[in-house]
């Protein structure tokens, strides 16, 4: 029996690369066609201040199947990627970088691995990776072995844009602060199978990289929403609650050896818990935590009714759009 290929979509953000646009072109231009199967190009300008967007205009007016997206001001990589994802048609999304470290000819590569195993997510691993070890290389190995550890998903290389998803694994996750890296994750929290294959990765020759250490303290702190979203956003009491018994079980055995000292005084050492103000304020202390996070998980579980019900905002606002003719 035979099948159609799958049509895919490939979305890249784009801010400050006026430089690499037109090779970026010509390169996914070349791979793509060259794949027999139908795709699109989605590029979002992520509200570039140089000429990036006359560049992009320029380079769907050359070639086929470009669209091109321009946000009113720049939203960040995960606003950007939310976007093209949203406005992708096809069956497979392949994301990557417009830097040129990322090679679109690695697409196939991909593309086959998902449709030999049937996964439904293939990540890129940047095996041989071309940048400084020091302030790029050491702390993404830090903060891959972070995030496999935390999420549970264990991938080389987290931060590898390049990567390949079957678009009905996308569907209801949504994004927000850093957190495109941790698509994966999140899709193997609604069942995708996910895989990984070694792809190529060049030194940057133009532009300036959006990377920095300052960006890791965010990803960190989107970790943890993360491991909330995976683990406890259908009953986020089950965390705070675990907390208050913590707690609450310290603040009762302290509260109860107080009492036995009052009450059996000469034969615990007379009196001599009562005398000591640690002994009578901490008790009372960890007991007025255990209702706070109480408190905080019925907050919590109110706030997740309502995450869950509210209405579909995006986070990012478009100024304008351009296709290629016939797009």
């Amino acid at each position: 029996m035979t099948t159609t290929p799958s049509s895919l979509s490939v979305v890249i953000p784009v801010y400050n690369e006026e430089d690499n646009v037109p090779h970026l072109a010509k390169k996914l231009h070349d791979a793509l066609s060259a794949l027999g199967r139908g795709y699109e190009v989605l590029l979002i300008d992520d509200g570039s201040r140089d000429a990036s967007w006359d560049r992009l205009v320029e380079a769907a007016r050359a070639y086929p199947r470009f669209r091109l997206i321009r946000f009113r001001r720049n939203f960040g990589q995960t606003a950007a990627m939310s976007a093209g994802i949203d406005a992708a048609r096809n069956d497979v999304i392949i994301t990557l970088d417009a830097d040129l470290q990322n090679d679109p000819a690695d697409i196939p590569r991909l593309l086959h691995e998902m449709e030999q195993n049937g996964c439904a997510v293939v990540s890129g691993w940047r095996k041989d990776r071309q940048d400084p070890f020091l302030n790029r290389r050491l702390p993404s190995m830090l903060a891959n072995a972070l995030i496999s550890q935390i999420t549970g998903v264990r991938l080389h290389d987290y931060g590898c844009t390049l990567k390949a998803y079957r678009r009905d694994v996308l569907q209801g996750v949504r994004l927000y602060g850093e957190m495109h890296r941790f698509i994966p994750a999140l899709c193997s929290w609604v069942g995708g199978d996910i895989s990984e294959v070694v792809v190529s990765h060049y030194p940057r020759v133009a532009g300036k990289s959006k990377y920095g250490i300052g960006r890791t303290f965010r990803v960190i702190l989107d970790l943890f929403t993360v491991k909330f979203l995976l683990r406890f956003t259908g009953g986020p009491m089950q965390l705070f609650g675990k907390i208050a018994f913590l707690f609450g079980g310290a603040g009762a055995l302290m509260l109860a050896g107080v009492l036995l000292d009052r009450l059996f005084g000469g034969i615990v050492g007379g009196d001599y818990l009562i005398k000591r103000p640690f002994w009578v304020i901490t008790p009372f202390m960890l007991l007025a935590f255990c209702t706070q996070f109480l408190s905080m998980g019925l907050l919590a579980e109110l706030q997740t009714r309502t995450y869950h019900e509210s209405q579909n905002k995006r986070i990012y606002s478009i100024r304008e759009t351009f296709d290629s003719p016939g797009a």
